[in-house]
């Protein structure tokens, strides 16, 4: 019983540990940086991807989040730090954090995407303390099959979401919040 329970401190100490360096960010990175990775990642997934690159000509809006973090042991924690770009200049900055919570286990790294195909889905990014995906408008988020097949006929979705460059191994299956938030420069 002593031997069961010092195990699961430890990991209940691991856990939370992990997810205090992930959740926690110690700096923000400065705009520059940012913006010079937000546009090299919106780059790369538009060269790579051909739905990408059909809805960024039509899109509102784009904010690109090109290095979010992800860990977890039972209690799950992700941060990332992204631009939102208009036109191709950019137009505000915002972070994306979340917690999750069941059955999963390791780390991962990855680029996320959301094209925001009309003002009134942009508007509820910009013009609230935080935008939680789920909420509000339809969120689409767009796999490798469903990429090679979309053409602006089919494009009827207020925002799409594209996953890109992940790295690590992060499995299993649980309850997951996420919320983008303005950051204030």
């Amino acid at each position: 019983m002593v031997r069961r329970f010092s195990l699961l401190s430890t990991l209940t100490l691991f856990t939370a540990l992990a997810i205090a360096a992930i959740a926690a960010p110690t700096q923000a990175q400065n705009t520059a940086q940012l913006d010079a990775s937000a546009k090299h990642a919106l780059s790369r997934l538009t060269a790579s991807v051909p739905a990408a690159k059909a809805l960024a000509k039509d899109a509102a809006a784009i904010l690109v989040f090109p290095k979010i973090v992800k860990a977890g042991f039972v209690f799950g924690a992700q941060y990332g730090e992204g631009v939102l770009l208009r036109g191709g200049k950019p137009a505000g900055y915002y972070s994306t954090a979340g917690g999750s919570y069941g059955l999963q286990a390791g780390a991962q790294e990855y680029g996320y995407a959301l094209f925001f195909m009309n003002d009134k889905a942009l508007q509820a990014l910009t013009d609230t303390n935080g935008f939680e995906v789920g909420a509000g408008p339809s969120v689409v988020v767009v796999d490798e099959g469903m990429g090679k097949s979309m053409t602006t006929v089919t494009e009827q979705r207020d925002v799409y979401a594209f996953i890109f460059g992940q790295k690590g191994l992060m499995g299993g299956i649980g309850v997951q919040g996420n919320k983008i938030t303005k950051l204030s420069n």
